[in-house]
This record gives structure tokens, sequence and C-alpha cells, in this order.
């Protein structure tokens, strides 16, 4: 199983995902697919992606039983940890620690 959920992307790439995927919800596609078309896909997304950030999961042989990419702007950014993959976030740059030093 395959999911690929996108967000504020262009018409184009949504266009390309529903050749491929069943779109089930405005921007989450599914399908069954090899690991080479994943992997084509993939590439089709992180080209088109524009402004926009996407995040891809499958069925696969690990302890979790999936595993997951992201990419774009305003994203979670996978991290493996002990053999565990977990999610971080980026950090939001605000007014107050933009230019300012640690005194750490």
């Amino acid at each position: 199983m395959l999911v690929i959920v996108v967000e504020n992307v262009p018409p184009r790439l949504r266009g390309r995902l529903a050749i491929w995927l069943l779109e089930i919800r405005a921007g989450v596609y599914v399908g069954k697919l090899s690991r080479r078309v994943r992997e084509m896909i993939w590439h089709t997304v992180e080209e088109g992606l524009a402004d926009g950030n996407a995040i891809m999961a499958w069925s696969t042989n690990t302890e979790a039983g999936y595993d997951f990419l992201t990419a774009g702007k305003n994203r979670r950014i996978p991290v493996e940890l002990d053999g565990v993959k977990l999610v971080s976030f980026f950090e939001e740059k605000t007014a107050e620690n933009v230019g300012t030093k640690s005194n750490a």
C-alpha cells in the first residue's frame, strides 16, 4: 500500500498523481505500486512541489510495518532513533529569536 498526501501544490502535480493513484480525498492519494514506480512518482512529486509539501508512506518489512519520506516547505523531518523512525519539526523562526545569540 502506498499513500501520498500533498498540500498547497500546483494543480498539474495533483493531475499527474491522479494518473497513477486514486485520489480518495483532496490531496490524499492511495495505490499499490512497485518500488520502481514509487520512486519515479516521488521524483515527480519533488520536482513539482513549488511552495507546497508532501509526504509519502508505504508498507514495508520493518518493525513498524511502514516507511515514509517528506519533502517541501513547512514539513516534518523523518529521524531514525534506535531503529525506529520518528518525526521532527522545523523550528519556527519568530521575530524574537531571529538574529539573537544564545548565551549558553
